[in-house]
Formats: structure tokens, sequence, C-alpha cells
């Protein structure tokens, strides 16, 4: 079809009709093009392309007779940036080109003084700006009038020594040369590669006739938009400026008034129905033909609609995934194509409540966004604190300058956690995102006073109790309280899932260590547990003591009696966790910690650990001592307990065949996985398997009952992976802790690695923080040798990795491609990883669908 409206000129021709492409002339044209096509009411348009706009800025520029020809001879234009994606910016655009003394005087005669005084006093002000690049104090932004405009002309010729250009064609190639040259520069090039654009990124020009919102009473400017944008919610939004020529008329104006009928004042609906109703019907169009939610930018000349742009509308994650199903629903995309319109990572911001963004916010420091959610409570700086507070039902947010194992219990009790060191994968960053807690770590410009329980930032001391709010998804710490969104787990975003589900071609286990976590994980419609670490549960008060006593006692015998004590407390933590999942597989991680976490660290904590144990003070101290370790993730742990301390291992296997017939008599059929942590050999697996069968044995003798499980290898050591097709001789599955073997493979700790990461990665030594995203160079080869070998030696041998990697898009791509079962993550990214594996399958389809027939 002609587009009359629109001409494409690239350096050296001028074509009419032709098709304009995203990667020649970018996407402010490309979208102004469809509009035409649509019939919509477009003023009259040229668009440079990327090759006009670099030999613009080599001092080659076009035919400006045939350009400016293009247009009516007191036509005024405007200049906007066109770049391949609308995020990378681009110069100010420049808008009544064209107006000079003799446009002043026309103007005046028919619209008045006060009108073209307007016009011509902004564009001589952006023309000093943006074009001749004076200081912009020389040209405030005042009230227009006449010794305004006298004032501006004078002091621009003062500055530049030569009169204010007259010429309109000169006015357009300066505004031409000074955008292409803008483009060009070396501060325009950092930002917009900071927004992802590539070095080599071009920029379009787009010359517009100005539909100038001047008239009668009826012209104006202003946006409008058919969706609420953070909600997604149907509703008529913008505002309209009546005299506006463009956006910035109604951004931050007062003056501007509604769209749609409201009581609070006048509105477009109410002054000019039929225009208000002719921008309706194109935003319909739009949505219709466009395939999507847009923002119009339009004029009102006169009573006549001029639509100046059409950009997608800006909106929230909850936002996105309404329009995305909607318009799926409405039949104008497809699921498919609904489903790779959210970002999976998006989707962590409605699984929390959120700070609302149309709320005011008082920032007091700034920090590593580690888990995504906001919330409110009072400052402590204790779990003990954590604790109390939340035991008196008051939400707090326990500050601490690092986190340990022995603050998990003040992390479960708080509603944020606000650290002073740390980054995205320490402890307290980890444990937030399990536990699905708001976290920020790694707060700048706070010092933490213990002693006084004091908060210093830049400007205040915050005291105990004093209320804050984190923003975990942006890292940001607030004071007081502020207006929250609450979780968007809604029917638009279930049946985004839905579909994902009918999709994905890999199993989405969660972590869960606790009944809350296995909750969430059955709301968030993960496959089953693929991580229980049972050793958060000998952290409450009741278990520590008595674990406590179990690493004390001298013999094997007392060890037995400590730990029988604890059986049916474990009984129970797996009934209730089969329970909740009801029939879906649990994958269970045999004790990994060394015993000294157990231990208190401080000489008060031994102290009230030897009255607790009725011995002597000297005792517990000696007894610290021997076990505490130079290395203790190279130590003591894992297997290698199960091996020298059997006991431990034999009394969470005999709770755990228990628990499954105890529950299978309710009629919930249960076939439990028993993971061994850390192994490095063969022989280990052998060992602890007899011990487990022997268990397995005596459990269905003594109760009569049969029952299956399955035992598999937790393959966290280089030597575990390389050694895979022994180990799978013993092992119905293997699951890779891609934490602890990306430490280990690197020889890094992942506790310390953050305080030189940044650096690293600016270095060019590492693309990624490896515990961030999966390395899939070094620590994937392993993972990639352990499952051919593996499967090589047990082809029904099960695949899947659970460490923190198990949520990231990036490392499920991996797994998928390597031919693994299932992922396990964290219940609060398990819909990332069902969105992520969805998607993964599409693109997977599509690159098939791209390959040639060779048959």
């Amino acid at each position: 079809m002609p587009i009359s409206n629109l001409t494409l000129l690239d350096y050296s021709e001028i074509t009419g009709s032709a098709p304009i492409a995203l990667r020649t002339h970018g996407w402010r044209a490309k979208c102004l093009q469809r509009l035409v096509r649509l019939d919509l009411p477009v003023p009259k348009t040229v668009a440079l392309s990327f090759n006009a706009v670099r030999a613009i800025a080599a001092g080659q520029l076009p035919d400006l007779g045939g350009l400016v020809g293009r247009f009516a001879s007191d036509q005024l234009l405007s200049v906007r940036p066109s770049a391949e994606n609308s995020d990378w910016g681009g110069p100010s655009a420049v808008l009544n080109i064209g107006m000079n003394d003799e446009r002043h005087a026309a103007i005046s005669k028919t619209h008045g003084e006060a009108v073209a005084t307007a016009l011509y006093l902004g564009f001589v002000q952006a023309y000093a700006v943006h074009v001749a690049r004076l200081d912009p104090d020389l040209f405030p932004l005042g009230e227009p009038c006449l010794p305004a405009l006298q004032a501006a002309l004078y002091d621009f010729e003062k500055e530049m020594e030569e009169p204010f250009p007259q010429d309109p064609k000169r006015q357009l190639a300066e505004v031409l040369r000074s955008m292409a040259r803008a483009w060009e520069g070396t501060s325009a090039r950092l930002l917009r590669q900071a927004k992802g654009a590539p070095e080599e990124a071009g920029l379009g020009l787009v010359v517009q006739a100005m539909a100038g919102g001047f008239g009668t009473s009826e012209s104006g400017a202003g946006v409008i938009q058919m969706i609420e944008p953070v909600t997604g919610a149907p509703q008529v939004t913008g505002r309209y400026a009546l005299g506006g020529q463009d956006r910035g008329a109604v951004s931050n104006n007062p003056q501007a008034i509604y769209l749609t009928r409201d009581p609070r004042g006048p509105s477009l609906e109410d002054q000019d129905p039929e225009s208000f109703a002719q921008l309706v019907r194109h935003l319909e169009i739009c949505r219709q033909k466009l395939r999507e939610e847009m923002q119009i930018e339009f004029t009102i000349v006169n009573g006549q609609v001029a639509v100046l742009d059409a950009l997608k509308v800006q909106r929230s994650s909850r936002a996105a995934v309404r329009v995305a199903v909607s318009l799926a629903e409405d039949g104008i995309i497809t699921r498919k194509e609904a489903l790779t319109r959210v970002t999976p990572r998006a989707l962590s911001e409605l699984l929390h409540r959120q700070v609302d963004p149309r709320g005011p916010r008082e920032v007091l420091a700034r920090g590593i966004p580690a888990s995504p959610g906001a919330s409110t409570g009072r400052l402590v700086f204790t779990s003990t604190a954590a604790q109390a507070s939340a035991s008196r039902g008051e939400p707090c947010i326990l500050v601490r300058r690092e986190t340990s194992p022995e603050d998990i219990r003040g992390m479960h009790a708080a509603a944020g956690v606000l650290t002073e060191r740390g980054g995205m994968t320490s402890h307290a960053a980890v444990i937030g995102r399990g536990l699905g807690v708001p976290c920020i770590v790694g707060a700048t410009g706070i010092r933490i006073d213990a002693k006084n329980r004091q908060l210093h930032t830049g400007r205040h001391v915050l005291d105990e109790g004093e209320l804050i709010t984190i923003d975990g998804t942006v890292g940001e710490v607030l004071r007081g309280a502020v207006t929250m969104l609450e979780p968007a787990t809604d029917r638009w975003f279930n049946t985004l899932l839905d579909w994902a589900d009918e999709i994905r071609d890999i199993g989405v286990r969660a972590n869960a260590d606790t009944p809350s976590d296995a909750r969430s994980a059955r709301n968030f419609k993960a496959e089953g547990i693929g991580l229980c670490r049972t050793e958060h549960m000998f952290f409450e008060d009741d278990r520590l003591t008595v674990m406590r006593e179990m690493i004390f006692a001298d013999t094997g015998q007392d060890r037995a009696a400590a730990l029988a004590r604890l059986l049916p407390m474990q009984r129970s933590d797996f009934k209730e966790l089969f329970s909740i999942m009801q029939g879906l597989p649990v994958c269970i991680r045999l004790f990994d910690p060394p015993l000294h976490e157990f231990l208190p660290h401080t000489r008060e904590g031994m102290k009230q650990l030897a009255d607790a144990l009725d011995k002597p003070l000297s005792e517990i101290t000696r007894r610290a001592e021997e076990l505490a370790e130079f290395n203790p993730m190279l130590g003591l742990r894992g297997v290698r307990l199960g091996v020298t301390l059997p006991e431990i291992y034999e009394m969470q296997a005999r709770a755990i065949f228990e628990a499954t017939i105890e529950t299978a008599k309710r009629g919930e059929k249960v076939v439990p996985e028993i993971m061994i942590p850390l192994v490095s050999a063969m022989r280990e697996v052998e060992l602890v398997k007899a011990r487990i069968d022997a268990v397995a044995a005596a459990v269905r003798v003594a109760k009569g009952s049969a029952f299956e499980y399955r035992l598999g290898v937790m393959v966290e050591t280089p030597r575990a992976a390389l050694r895979a097709g022994e180990i799978a001789q013993h092992a119905d599955f293997m699951s890779f802790g891609t934490n602890d073997l990306t430490q280990m493979t690197y020889g890094l700790s992942r506790d310390d690695a953050g305080r030189f990461m940044s650096y690293y990665i600016q270095a060019g030594v590492f693309p990624e923080d490896p515990f961030h995203v999966l390395d899939t160079d070094g620590v994937g080869e392993l993972l990639l040798i352990a499952a051919e070998r593996g499967r090589r030696a047990r082809k029904s041998l099960t695949l899947s990795i659970c460490g923190e990697h198990g949520g990231s898009p990036e490392s499920i791509a991996f797994c998928r491609a390597a031919g693994f079962d299932y992922v396990s993550c964290s219940p609060y990214r398990v819909p990332v990883a069902r969105l992520a594996a969805a998607q993964l399958t599409l693109k997977a389809e599509d690159a098939a669908e791209e390959m040639p027939d060779l048959r």
C-alpha cells in the first residue's frame, strides 16, 4: 500500500513507500510507518536512515531543498531521534524548526502575539541549548512574553557573535548536524551501551510536520493509553494540555486536564467528546493491529486529531503479565507469544509485596537487591530481638553486619533482612531468597552500632525500634512506612504459568526444608522437593540442646541415645513434608554441615551450654576447640560424618522410613529419595548405602510393612563428577550441588568472593559472578562429564541440579540442553523456572522449524 505521509530518505536517494526496518531507520520511523498504514492521522514525515545520519555527522548533508520541499513552504518542523531500540535514548527532540521573525509576525496575525511568542521563544531556547550548545542558564524556561523573546535573541547574538538564523533550511541543517554528532559523542555512546546497545548502534532521525497545539480552545497536546501502568487493568489514562505541542507539555504540568470525565476537574471527554472518542478508536486499532497496548502522543488542532507518535506502554511486571494474558485471551496474540512477552525474572516481583512506584519514598541507603519484595518493620539488631518481636506480632527488620547459621531463626522471624556486608551469594542473600524474605546486602553508607543498637546512615541515626522499609527488588532502604502493593499471584499470573506448564519439557522442583517451605512449593506448583536440607531442622531450641548432647557424647552408644530423642522429631518433620507434598517426590539430603556449627561461639554461650549439659566449662571449651577446623567447608562434614559417625545417618534413615510407612497408612503412597551429600568416592556410597539398606530391612521387619525408596548422591566435588561412572553403579540419581561444586572448582569461598568479584568482572576475568550465574565452561564441563559417564554406567540415572543456580534461566537452558530431568530451586524461584523452561522449549521449537529439511 503506498504511504503518502511518510517518505524514506537515505543519504543518496528518496524512496516513496519502501518498507522501513528497525535496523536501518529505527523504532520511531518503523512505528510511524505502521500507524500510517493503519490510516491513522499522522503528520507528513520524512525518515533519515542510520547511514544518512552517519553521513551528516561526518559533514555530508542531504539535499535540504528536496527534504524541505516535501512540506508546505510555511510548515514548521520537528526532528526526533529514532534508534533501533527506544530504551537506548537519543538526543533531545527539537520542535518548531522554521520559526523566525517572519513566521512570528504571520502567526501573531492569525493566532495572536502570545501564541507566536511562545512558539518562537521555545524554539530559540531549544536551539541555543541543544544545537548551539550554549549555557542553559542564559536561556531559562520562564513565562513566555515579548521581552523574554527579545532578550533570548539578544543573548544568542551576543554569545554566537551572529544573529539567530532566520533561514529554515539552515536551522534544519544545524539541528540535524547537532543531533547526529551528539549521538556519536563519547558520553552518549557510553550511556547507551550501559542500556545494552551495541557499540556500533545507529541513529535514525524523523523530520515531521508540526501539528502544533495552537488554534481554537479545542487545540492542545496530550498522551493517552488504555491500561493502568502499574496494575495493567483496563483504564484510559493520560493527560491533555491546552495549547501544548508534545508530551513534554503534559508532564508535571498542573494545568493539564484529565482525559476521561473526573470529579476532580475538567476533562477532554467533556470539552471535546468527538476527539476523545476518536483517540480511543485509534488505540483500539493499535491494540488489534499492532498487537500491543500502546500509548499515543497526539495533538488537536481546531478539533482535528493528529497522532505524532506511539510507544509501547511502559508497565510494571504485574501489568506485563496481565496484558500478555489478556491479549492472548482476546485472540490478538497466541498463548505461546504471551509466554515470550514476560521476562522470567520479572515474576519474582509478583510473589512479594512491592513498594508502590506511584508513592513518595525517602531513601536512606542503597545496597545489593539480594532477595525481591518489600517489607516494613521496626529495627532490631539481633536474632533474639527478631524472634521476640515476631512473638508480639510486630514486624521487624533484622539488621546485621553479616548473617551466620546462628541467625536462621531470626531471619525466619523477621519481615526483612539488611546487612552491611555481603554479595549475591552471601549467607543472608541465599537464605533470604530461600525464605522469600526481602533482603538487601552490602549496603553502602550505613554503619551499625551494635553496642548502642543504632543504625547510622549518611544523614540520620536510627534507634532500635524505629520504623524502616526495605525494598529488596531495587536495593533501597527507606525511612518509615510507605504505600505497598500486595503480591499479584492472581488469575493472570496463574493462567500464564499454566500455559507454561503445558509447554515446558524439563521438570521443576523446589528446595524446601520446612513445612512452610513445602506449602510455598505446592502453592507455586513445584513438582516435588528436590532438596530438603535436614540440618536446618536441628536449629530449633528443643532440638539444638539434644543435638549438642549428641556432639558431646563419648561413645557410639551415648550418641545413639541422644539421637533416639531426635528420632521422633525427625519422623514428625518428614511425615508433615510427605503429607504436604501429597505423593510428589521428596528428596531428603542427609545431615551435611560440620558439627561445630551447632556450638556457641561466645564465652557466654559456652557457659550456658555447660549449665544445660551439666558439664564443666573447661570440657565444653575443649570439645569446641577439638571440633574447630581450619577450613570447615573441606573438613568433617557430609558423607564423611556418615562414615565416621554412622549413628546420625541411621537415625535419619529410620525416621524417613517410619514416616513413609505412617504416611502410606493414610492412603498416600510415598517413595522417598535419600541423598548422600559431598561424596567423592564410590566406597563412601557403598558404606552408607549398606547401612541405609540395613535400616530399611530392619524397619520393614519391625513394622511389617513394605516400602520403596531411592538412594542418590549429591555431586559437589570435582572428583565425584569425574568418577560419576563408578558412583552411578550405586545411585538411582545424581543431583548437582552447584554452589559447592563452583566453590571447589574455582577454589573460591562463596562467602568471601563478593569482596573482590566486582573487580574481576570489570577486568574481564569472569564474565559474571560464577556463584550467581552458572559457569557453563568450567563447572558446566564437569556436569557434562558426570552426566555422560553416569548415564553410560546406568541408563536410568536421574540427573538434576539443586544449587542456587537452579532457578536461573541460563542454568535451566544448560540443564535442558544436557538432558537433565529437572532443576530444583527455592520455592520463590519456582515460577521463574517454570516460565523460563517454557520459553526455552519455544525457542528450541522455533530453531527446529528454521532448520532446512535435509531429507
